[in-house]
């Protein structure tokens, strides 16, 4: 019977990031866990952060299949962007290594969490742009930098959906899309 080495490292690896975080995960514990020899994880990967690295594209690339269930080419960009933007950071804040690496940046700061953090963020921006750019062309969007539009967007609604409750009754979806929709779609000034 075939054994599949690197996906046990790699399963071991996400497995040990997501209880102890980057920083306190070591070589030892993921070999461990793998139930192979510390040098087995060396012949598919040079160090720690090469696994790391490995791990945050696989999350980024389930993160990205979410979004895409999710959307519907049929549907106008809102109403599309709230389901997809929900879903994602749904899938980031029940995905135990987004929500350890999160917790690690905030309580140690350590550098590799925070570039999990950056990109993993850069990502959910990307996609976002990429769904501006598209409406864009088809002027359900007027002309805009979708990067940047794509940037306020997310910002916007981390800030509504976890940042608001910090200090206030939590928003739930509904009102959070009428809020985008004022702020968006509509503007606030009086016509």
């Amino acid at each position: 019977m075939f054994v599949d080495r690197r996906k046990l490292i790699v399963e071991a690896a996400s497995q040990s990031f997501s209880l102890f975080g980057y920083k306190a995960t070591t070589m030892d514990q993921v070999a461990k866990l793998a139930n192979v020899g510390k040098g087995t994880i060396y012949t598919f990967f040079s160090n720690k952060e090469e696994l790391f690295d490995e791990i945050m594209m696989h999350l980024i690339l389930e993160m990205k299949q979410v979004a895409d269930e999710e959307y519907d080419a049929d549907r106008t960009f809102f109403d599309n962007w709230g389901r997809i933007l929900y879903k994602m950071l749904d899938f980031r804040d029940k995905h135990q290594l987004a929500i350890k690496m999160a917790h690690e940046v905030r309580d140690i700061g350590t550098p590799k969490a925070v570039e999990g953090i950056n990109r993993l963020e850069g990502a959910i921006i990307s996609y976002i742009q990429i769904k501006i750019q598209a409406a864009i062309d088809k002027k359900e969007l007027k002309s805009c930098d979708a990067e940047i539009t794509a940037f306020v967007m997310f910002k916007l609604y981390v800030a509504l959906a976890s940042e608001w409750q910090k200090s206030h009754a939590p928003l739930d979806k509904e009102r959070i899309t009428e809020l985008f929709q004022l702020y968006l779609m509509n503007g606030l000034a009086v016509e």
